[in-house]
């Protein structure tokens, strides 16, 4: 059912299927019973919206985008799992977003995602809020994305992995280790940290101070010469809250390990420069 939206003469719409008021729906798209669409979204032509799929207000689904299909993975067993999408956000064209693989899971988008074309999300991956993923990156299942990460073209990310909050990972870099906050990732590289995500973190907002906080966490999780247990132990006294404390909890919590930095020509050595 909708409201006051229009909907293409060769779409295919099931009656089963909820339409908040405002939905467009393009030529040839299709959106299954059960799918719940909400107010002001368009659906473009060729995109296909299943049934499992709950979309936030304001959402832009653009041509040939598929939300909702069954995940790859060799051990899903069937039953029902779902896709929830957050409001405003914009999946360009082609873009896959798979539901979660066992009875009761998620895969969740939060709000103002921008997934730019061919970028796929695999089942059981979070997102939070304002997360850009350009041209061609790809996550592999059960990874989870921090607030307004940057995850550059081609990039590839292992499952499980965790990329902490303002990350921002270089094109075509493969990772397979957890990425900290506010660190950026080498271009084609495998794991490597390149330094600080000094304009992420003005542009979030993050105050002088917290920035120079950062700075000091980051030189000793990967300059001191400490390994992370002992690097976490020294961070643990020194910042008691703040990013730096955010970025201390992170290491201390992964279970992968953390993506190392790296040490090869034109690398960053002084991470805090600009701060």
């Amino acid at each position: 059912m909708t409201q006051s939206g229009e909907i293409h003469a060769t779409a295919v719409v099931d009656s089963g299927a909820v339409l908040g008021r405002g939905v467009t729906v393009g030529p040839f798209a299709y959106v299954a019973a059960g799918a719940r669409i909400g107010e002001g979204c368009m659906i473009g032509p060729h995109a296909t919206v299943y049934g499992c799929v709950d979309l936030g207000a304001g959402c832009r689904v653009h041509a040939g985008a598929v939300l909702g299909d069954v995940p790859q993975d060799v051990g899903f067993a069937g039953g029902e799992s779902g896709v929830r999408i957050g409001a405003r956000c914009v999946l360009r064209e082609g873009v896959t977003v798979h539901r979660g693989t066992k009875p009761g899971t998620m895969t969740t988008l939060g709000d103002d995602c921008f997934l730019m074309a061919f970028s796929h999300v695999a089942h059981n991956v979070t997102l939070a809020s304002r997360v850009i993923m350009a041209n061609g990156a790809l996550l592999a299942g059960y990874v989870e994305v921090g607030e307004r990460c940057f995850i550059s073209g081609n990039a590839v990310v292992h499952q499980f992995v965790r990329i902490g909050r303002l990350a921002m990972l270089g094109g075509g870099c493969g990772i397979s280790k957890d990425v900290p906050p506010f660190c950026t990732m080498c271009p084609t590289a495998l794991n490597e940290v390149a330094g600080l995500n000094v304009v992420g973190m003005r542009r979030a907002g993050l105050s002088a101070t917290d920035r120079q906080a950062v700075r000091q966490a980051f030189k000793v999780l990967y300059r001191s010469g400490l390994n992370v247990s002992q690097a976490v132990a020294v961070l643990r006294e020194r910042f008691t809250t703040g990013p730096a404390a955010e970025l201390s909890a992170f290491a201390a919590a992964s279970t992968r390990g953390l993506c190392a930095t790296a040490r090869r020509a034109g690398a960053a050595d002084d991470a805090g420069q600009g701060l």
